[in-house]
């Protein structure tokens, strides 16, 4: 029983020698060693290394890319417009000697990172129109509408643009971060933005425009509208008017079909055509309740005279 236990504490001592002694390094990660907080070497090779126990002390910093999130700032342009630029960049620790002997930590890095690269941007934005932080390119705007009887504002051309701006505050901003041990490998702007008294300008006149745009839109429409609507009521009256003379030609034949009908039956026996037609007005002109006084000589009633006689 007392050998295991002593054997067990030898086992446990022999550990804590090697962990004293040996360290090991991730893929991920590079270490620099120092002796009594002063450095002695950088180690990037991934693995199991050694160490001397108690002398030397072991410091890792990250291999990856990390990342910088700047707040945002309120700068100006050439051509004194104000606005808030927000920018964010990645970077990695490309010295570590140097990055320990400087900042020691991420913490610290982030500080000058924010000095470094808001300044980069300052210098740059603040050396160009707001057009060229805005555009990319001299693309057409399609958002752009020509009024009629106005003249549309002139777009300024294009020079560099946000894209090669990028480029330049990046350029601007390497050698500082160097000075640190810290490789900026991109930096980019994630939003502009007015200032609140010039947005709230902006936001108007942009109302202002789009409403003069939609008050276009509306007169055009109702122009076409009323062209539409007089080409139906031109081509009601065209088919109306051919249809009323075709309908009076067909009715044209008829009463002339129906006239030679009457005058054929008229021709044949005059008087039992008259006989018909005397009839037939009687039906017409005589009812259960008519009255009627006329002379006992009219013709109208030869044909009741004859008929009693």
């Amino acid at each position: 029983m007392g050998k295991g236990i002593y054997a067990g504490i030898g086992i446990v001592v022999v550990l804590i020698f090697l962990n004293s002694i040996m360290y090991t390094i991730p893929e991920t990660l590079q270490v620099v060693v120092t002796q009594f907080g002063e450095p002695i070497g950088v180690v990037k090779e991934p693995g199991l290394h050694f160490k001397k126990p108690v002398v030397h002390q072991v410091n890792y910093f990250e291999k990856r890319l990390l990342e910088w999130d700047g707040k945002p700032t309120q700068m100006p342009t050439l051509d004194k417009r104000y606005i808030w630029v927000d920018s964010f960049a990645r970077w990695k620790i490309e010295d570590p000697l140097k990055f320990f002997q400087t900042v020691r930590n991420e913490i610290s890095a982030h500080a000058r990172l924010d000095d470094i690269v808001n300044s980069a941007v300052r210098n740059q934005i603040s050396s160009y129109l707001l057009i060229e932080a805005v555009r990319t390119s001299n693309r057409p705007m399609l958002t752009m509408t020509k009024i009629e009887g106005e003249k549309s504002a002139e777009v300024p051309k294009i020079e560099k643009g946000r894209d090669e701006i990028t480029k330049l505050i990046l350029k601007e901003a390497i050698p500082s971060a160097l000075e640190y041990g810290i490789k900026l490998v991109d930096i980019r702007i994630k939003r502009i933005n007015y200032v609140e008294e010039v947005r709230k300008a902006v936001y108007e006149r942009m109302i202002v425009e789009r409403k003069r745009i939609a008050a276009k839109y509306r007169s055009e429409g109702e122009g076409e509208m009323m062209e539409i609507r007089g080409k139906k009521e031109k081509e009601e009256k065209v088919i109306l008017s051919k249809a009323y003379k075709e309908a009076q030609e067909i009715k044209g034949k008829a009463d002339a079909e129906a006239i030679k009908i009457y005058a054929e039956a008229y021709s044949r026996d005059p008087d039992f055509y008259s006989f018909l037609k005397t009839l037939e007005t009687y039906e017409k002109t005589l009812g259960e309740k008519s009255i009627i006084i006329l002379s006992t000589e009219s013709d109208y009633f030869k044909y009741l005279k004859s008929g009693t006689e």
